[in-house]
């Protein structure tokens, strides 16, 4: 997804670059690649996207991790394709290992898996909410690898929390009160994962003096976007009046003095920005979970350099990617983290962690550019 980023001096200086550019791995011989090929559907998407798409293909032909029903194309979107699971095979998309506590976990909380269909995840291979979990959820149990992920970003981290139902993780966190004063459905509650503000997910730790802290995640797999100014919805709706009150209070989370205007955050993914900002701001200002601060920590591929377009016209003065415009706009620096999936990951000390062998061999296979060399550096 991006370009260079320059991260928090007093954070972990071996986030600060990672190479971009990826290349493609799924050897030209493979059924998967043949079948690919047939597909041929490579317009309006990034390269990234396209090369995961060929990647899961061959993915899923191949991996023990499949049943042979799964194999098949899935149908996504009215069409056959190799990169999706058929309907019923969705599940699958999922870890093995943690294909059931997932799923009841989203079930419980109620939680909609985005693309999903019957309570299932999405049967997409290259599912960003997929991916996430894949890459976080077996860690919901195991709060000391927890923390082994987390201290290079928050080196004085020393103990994780459980935040919800004893687990370490949560997903698709929307706060406990509606903060932002979004639209209210007629039945009165929230959903999680749809129609609000909503982190991929959250997590929380004291450190030496029991201060408390809640990290807010983003999570990014394969997404990019075109400029197309989100102002108004398409039921007529005027998303800027939804969320001027927050930028007309003093504590606003962002630097009114360098952002040219309100208006210009409204193009993807600035827009999401905002209003996690504005989350993890609300959130910190109500003391939450007791937390004394809440921090957003954004999580996406180094590879994905498409994701990193500055889309917003009016914001490509404030710097060359997304990640460094938000850097620069957001006005307590400390509040917002950019960390690369390579640097996080590869680095990850997983022989520290016998538990997780299995897991961190299927997430090498799958996405194996998590660990390419190169792919990130101290």
């Amino acid at each position: 997804m991006f370009s260079s980023c320059q991260c928090r001096c007093h954070r972990s200086f071996w986030f600060a670059r990672a190479v971009l550019g990826a290349r493609q791995v799924i050897a030209s011989d493979t059924s998967a690649g043949r079948q690919y090929r047939r597909y041929q559907e490579v317009r309006n998407t990034g390269t990234f996207l396209s090369i995961e798409r060929r990647r899961q293909a061959a993915f899923k032909a191949e991996s023990a991790h499949f049943s042979e029903a799964a194999r098949e194309d899935g149908v996504y979107r009215g069409a056959p394709r190799p990169f999706c699971l058929p309907r019923d095979c969705a599940p699958e998309n999922l870890f093995p290992e943690i294909r059931e506590a997932a799923s009841a976990y989203f079930a419980d909380a109620k939680i909609k898996w985005h693309d999903g269909q019957g309570g299932n995840p999405s049967n997409h291979l290259c599912s960003s909410m997929v991916c996430g979990v894949n890459f976080l959820f077996p860690f919901a149990d195991k709060p000391k690898a927890l923390i082994g992920l987390l201290r290079p970003v928050f080196p004085a981290a020393k103990r994780a929390l459980p935040i919800e139902r004893g687990q370490y993780i949560a997903f698709e966190w929307i706060g406990a009160e509606n903060y932002l004063g979004e639209k209210m459905p007629r039945h009165g509650k929230r959903t999680r994962g749809a129609n609000f503000t909503s982190a991929d997910a959250a997590v929380m730790f004291e450190d030496a003096e029991g201060k408390r802290e809640v990290a807010l995640i983003e999570w990014k797999y394969t997404e990019s976007y075109p400029g197309t100014a989100l102002h108004t919805a398409r039921s007529g709706t005027d998303r800027t009046a939804i969320y001027l009150h927050l930028y007309e209070r003093d504590d606003f989370p962002l630097d009114k003095a360098l952002l040219p205007s309100f208006e210009a955050l409204f193009y993807e993914p600035f827009y999401q920005f905002l209003r996690q900002q504005c989350l993890a701001h609300e959130m910190e200002r109500a003391g939450e979970l007791g937390a004394d601060r809440v921090t957003l920590v954004h999580i996406c591929p180094a590879h994905n350099s498409d994701f990193q377009t500055v889309t917003s016209p009016e914001l490509r003065a404030l710097g060359a990617s997304v990640t460094e415009v938000w850097d620069r706009v957001v006005r307590e620096r400390d509040r917002f983290i950019h960390v690369y999936t390579e640097s996080l990951f590869g680095h990850f000390p997983i022989g520290q962690y016998p538990a997780l062998h299995s897991w961190w061999e299927h997430l090498t296979t799958r996405y194996p550019w998590v660990t390419e060399a190169g792919a990130a550096s101290h």
